[in-house]
């Protein structure tokens, strides 16, 4: 591990109480100017769907809207949920995004649905997608199709098809396979691809995840070696106190999620600090509060610092979870932006 530690924005689009998706994306698309300007390396978006609290529906049209308002920082998804989608499309769209922002597009690949079972249905009779089945042939299509050679299609006939996914690509887009098992680390080693395990929603399995992937990764050469980085939730602010405040609205959320409850837009700080008691919740919360990163800017880039450490990478995607107090504009999300600060002045060289 280099003695550099890169920062990076996984963004899940919040929507909290009293505020609708134009004003959650303008403020997602507004903290995405602030990391490119205090030097984060990239900046993803996640795939979600029907989530109250969740306006990352669409990465390629979040992705379009922030290269356009960004000069330096990459920007990806994190991830597009491929089996939600046809490959030729994804392909497409990438390449598309690759020629708007040429070398700073990245497609992170991921195989669960991030939807509920109804939503997976819906979107399996509502358009093309692809089999869940056939994961590891989607990649490598996608790989082929983004390629300034394209790919060849064998038809019944015998005649050879040649396609592509934009007619003459001068760059392709950074794949990423992202997951949370051992399916995906020993895939991405096999395909020789760069993996990211997704440590902010659990954490459970990172070690032997990590060492697979190490372990078994055949040499590619777009990537002779492996590359990774953790994910890492985060709410940073002057004081500890404050910091804690504003991650429940985040941790109350994920809690109630685990526990099978209901999802609904997210709660401002005041309305989290005013819930009722609720013991499930809160004994998860518990166990959440440890593993995340919550807390003074010295404490947490000690933390950091610590996590890249123990895992050797040189690179952190931070998801930053800090919440909102009732008073804060809905166009805007200043408690997160205080976290990509604050981390910044710790851990990110001035940019000139």
């Amino acid at each position: 591990m280099s003695e550099t530690l890169r920062l990076s924005v996984l963004d899940l689009v919040p929507v909290r109480s009293g505020q609708t998706s134009a004003g959650a994306v303008a403020a997602s698309v507004g903290l995405a100017k602030l990391a490119d300007r205090l030097g984060y390396t990239r900046y993803w978006f996640a795939e979600h769907h029907n989530m109250r609290s969740v306006a990352s529906t669409t990465p390629p049209v979040l992705i379009a809207a922030t290269v356009a308002q960004t000069e330096r920082i990459r920007v990806g998804s994190g991830g597009v949920m491929l089996p939600n989608h046809a490959p030729f499309v994804v392909a497409e769209q990438f390449a598309a995004l690759e020629a708007i922002a040429p070398g700073r597009i990245d497609l992170g690949l991921g195989r669960a649905p991030g939807s509920d079972p109804v939503i997976t249905q819906l979107l399996r009779i509502s358009g093309p997608t692809a089999d869940v089945d056939r994961f590891p042939d989607h990649i490598a299509d996608i790989l082929s199709l983004v390629s300034p050679d394209g790919a060849t299609l064998r038809l019944t006939s015998g005649r050879e098809y040649a396609i592509t996914a934009t007619p003459n690509a001068a760059g392709v887009p950074l794949v990423w396979l992202l997951g949370s098992s051992d399916y995906s680390a020993k895939l991405a080693a096999s395909l020789g691809l760069p993996y990211v395990f997704a440590n902010h929603f659990s954490g459970e399995g990172l070690e032997r995840a990590l060492e697979l992937y190490r372990t078994e990764y055949q040499p590619s050469e777009a990537h002779p070696t492996p590359q990774t980085f953790l994910t890492a939730n985060a709410s940073v602010a002057p004081t500890h106190d404050e910091a804690r405040a504003r991650a429940l609205p985040q941790l109350r959320a994920m809690a109630r999620l685990h526990a099978g409850r209901p999802m609904r837009e997210l709660e401002t700080v005041e309305e989290a600090q005013s819930a009722a008691t609720d013991s499930a919740v809160d004994q998860v919360i518990a166990g959440m509060e440890r593993r995340w990163i919550i807390g003074e800017p010295d404490a947490a880039a000690s933390e950091l610092r610590t996590l890249a450490t123990r895992h050797g990478i040189d690179e952190i995607m931070v998801s930053p979870i800090s919440g909102a107090f009732a008073s804060e504009a809905t166009d805007a999300a200043p408690g997160r932006e205080q976290t990509l600060a604050l981390l910044a002045g710790q851990l990110l060289p001035p940019v000139d």
